[in-house]
C-alpha cells in the first residue's frame, strides 16, 4: 500500500473530486479525515469507505474558516499522533461567476473565486505546516485546472484563482521543502463526473445550444487520447504522489490534461 498509516485530511470531501481522492487515499492504507461543509455529502464517502474495508471520519469544517480549520487539526493530531497529508479539493458553484462577460461582470463576482480557493489554500497549508515542521515530514497538495494556464472565455475570476494557487504551490514548496515538506498540485483538464465541467458547460448551453455529448466531444478532441480523465485516475495519481515514492516531486502542479496543454 502506497499509504498505509498515513494520515490524511482532505478538505473538499463532499465533492466529486475530493471524494474521489479520499477513496483513493483510503484504498492505500491511509487514515482519511474528510471535511467539508455539508456533512451529509461527507458522512456518505465516510461510508463508502468503511464499507470497503478503510478507515475514515467525517466533519463539517468551512475550510474558509480559519479557526474551524485549525481546531479541527487540533482534534485530528491529538487523536492520530501526526498529519501527513493534507488535501485542498474545495469547490464553488455561482452562477454569477460563471458565463458572463469580463466585460460585464460585477467586481464582488470576479473576486469570489480568488477569496475562497485561494484564502482556502493557503490557510489548509499553513495550518497543516505548522503540525509537519517539528516532525519535518508531510506532503500539501490541492488541484487545479486548464484554465490557470491557457485563456478560457466566461469563467470570470476561476482561472486567474487557480493560477494563483499554482504560484502559492511553488512559493509554499520554495520555503518548506528543505524542512521536508513537500507541496503538489494535480492539474486535471476536466472530468465528466465532477461538477466543475458541468458548471462550466450550462453558460455555453444556454449560449450556442450545444448539448452535453457534444460539449464532452470538444473537450475531449483537445486531448491525445480523445478522451477526458476519470475520477480515479486523477485520484491514483494523486495518492502517488501523496506517497514516499514521489519524493522527488514538490514545487510543481502535475499535468493531468492528457495532451490537451504541452508543459
Amino acid at each position: 500500500m502506497l499509504l498505509k498509516d498515513k494520515v490524511a485530511v482532505i478538505y473538499g470531501a463532499g465533492g466529486a473530486i475530493g471524494g474521489a481522492v479520499g477513496r483513493a487515499f483510503a484504498r492505500e492504507g491511509a487514515k482519511v479525515f474528510l471535511t467539508g461543509r455539508t456533512v451529509a455529502a461527507v458522512e456518505a464517502v465516510a461510508k463508502d469507505i468503511d464499507a470497503a474495508g478503510g478507515s475514515a471520519e467525517a466533519a463539517e469544517v468551512d475550510a474558509v474558516d480559519e479557526q474551524a480549520v485549525s481546531a479541527h487539526l487540533e482534534a485530528v493530531v491529538e487523536k492520530a499522533g501526526r498529519l501527513d497529508i493534507s488535501f485542498n479539493a474545495i469547490g464553488l458553484s455561482n452562477a454569477d461567476i460563471l458565463g458572463v462577460p469580463l466585460a460585464q461582470l460585477e467586481a464582488e463576482h470576479f473576486s469570489q473565486p480568488l477569496l475562497s480557493y485561494v484564502s482556502s489554500y493557503f490557510l489548509t497549508a499553513r495550518l497543516a505546516a505548522r503540525h509537519m515542521l517539528p516532525n519535518r515530514s508531510g506532503v500539501i497538495m490541492t488541484v487545479t485546472a486548464l484554465h490557470s494556464r491557457i485563456g478560457v472565455p466566461l469563467v470570470g475570476g476561476y482561472g486567474p484563482a487557480q493560477a494563483a494557487k499554482e504560484a502559492l504551490t511553488r512559493n509554499l514548496s520554495a520555503e518548506l521543502a528543505s524542512q521536508g515538506i513537500r507541496v503538489v498540485g494535480l492539474r486535471p483538464q476536466g472530468m465528466p463526473e465532477s461538477r466543475t465541467i458541468k458548471d462550466a458547460f450550462e453558460p455555453r448551453a444556454k449560449a450556442t445550444g450545444m448539448t452535453w455529448e457534444q460539449w464532452l466531444e470538444f473537450l475531449a478532441a483537445r486531448t491525445h487520447t480523445r478522451r477526458l480523465m476519470t475520477l480515479e485516475e486523477m485520484a491514483n495519481v494523486a495518492a502517488f504522489a501523496a506517497s514516499d515514492r514521489a519524493s522527488g516531486m514538490t514545487g510543481t502542479t502535475v499535468n493531468l490534461t492528457m495532451g490537451s496543454m504541452d508543459d
